[in-house]
């Protein structure tokens, strides 16, 4: 079996654990907010950690400010969000939440991305876990958007287009 179907077997199936906080990782516009307010009110963390310091719109890159709404419609307070503005790609996003989680003594988190770009993002975590011999310390959990569809065209593309670039990268 290719290795690239075992892996993506392993991360589309990771079973979810009570974890210390949510990284929801900025993009995809606000479509991944739902997972992590789910996700919250259901008691997996008590914190969701938001990702991400980019506004492109024509990327998806929506700032915090602009999808606030977002997380108060689905019934999420800010009191419950840390925000981790200084990024600027997923690998800065990785070493920032990590840096996060050593500094308040966090070992599990439920990451969150779009199906599409989950196994990148998930990579680049592990590979950020592996340099600084953190990987018996702290861990990464899936916990991919999957309530979006595959096909739709968006002001950024279309998610099945863009998973093979993902893959590439």
């Amino acid at each position: 079996m290719k290795d690239i179907i075992l892996f993506i077997a392993l991360v589309d199936n990771d079973l979810i654990t009570k974890s210390d906080a949510i990284v929801l990782l900025e993009g995809d516009g606000a479509f991944r907010v739902t997972k992590a307010a789910d996700l919250l009110k259901n008691g997996w963390a008590n914190r969701i950690v938001f990702s991400g310091g980019i506004t492109n719109y024509s990327y998806g890159s929506f700032p915090f400010e602009d999808i606030r709404d977002t997380f108060e419609k689905n019934g999420i307070d800010s009191n419950s969000i840390i925000l981790e503005n200084k990024s600027t790609n997923t690998f800065e996003q990785a070493q920032n939440v990590v840096r996060l989680a050593q500094s308040n003594g966090w070992n599990k988190l439920l990451l969150v991305a779009t199906h599409d770009h989950q196994y990148r993002a998930y990579l680049t975590f592990l590979k950020v876990l592996i340099l600084n011999n953190l990987t018996e310390s702290i861990v990464i959990i899936n916990t991919p958007a999957r309530n979006l569809p595959w096909f739709e065209e968006t002001a950024w593309g279309c998610r099945f287009d863009r998973l093979q670039s993902e893959i590439d990268k």
